[in-house]
């Protein structure tokens, strides 16, 4: 499955949790219901993955990613009143430090599901202001 399809997908799982959750639980909760619904979808997840952060080709520490995705997706989940750059910025990092090519940042404590869909590399934006993939 391409990243574009995947990604999509994986947000249409998110706007599904978020519908019927509502915002006000705990980044946990949310994790647990987004994993059981891309599992409904038939999608590989795993979630609190150790990556290895590399740098200048050693290692230099590991964290624990909210969830990988058929090994291509990164998800940082979030539940907060809104998303802050501080977020995206966390993700991009997650993403070069590991090679992972591309990250969805979901924030499921808002009234409407916030999604920012990140690249490890930087893509210009379009003529008419989007991201190029969406």
């Amino acid at each position: 499955m391409e990243h574009e399809a995947l990604s999509e997908k994986i947000i249409g799982c998110a706007m599904t949790v978020h519908s019927v959750l509502g915002p006000g639980f705990l980044e946990s909760v949310y994790q647990k219901a987004l994993a059981h619904e891309l599992r409904k979808q038939g999608l590989h997840v795993i979630c609190s993955q150790r990556l290895q952060v590399i740098y200048d080709d050693v290692v230099v520490g590991d964290f624990e990613a909210d969830m990988m995705v058929e090994d291509l997706i990164m998800i940082e989940n979030k539940a907060v009143q809104t998303l802050i750059p501080k977020h995206e910025v966390q993700l991009v990092n997650y993403l070069t430090a590991t090679g992972v090519d591309i990250g969805l940042l979901l924030n499921f404590g808002s009234d409407r599901l916030q999604v920012k869909r990140k690249h490890r590399t930087y893509r210009p934006k379009t003529e008419d202001g989007n991201d190029p993939d969406t």
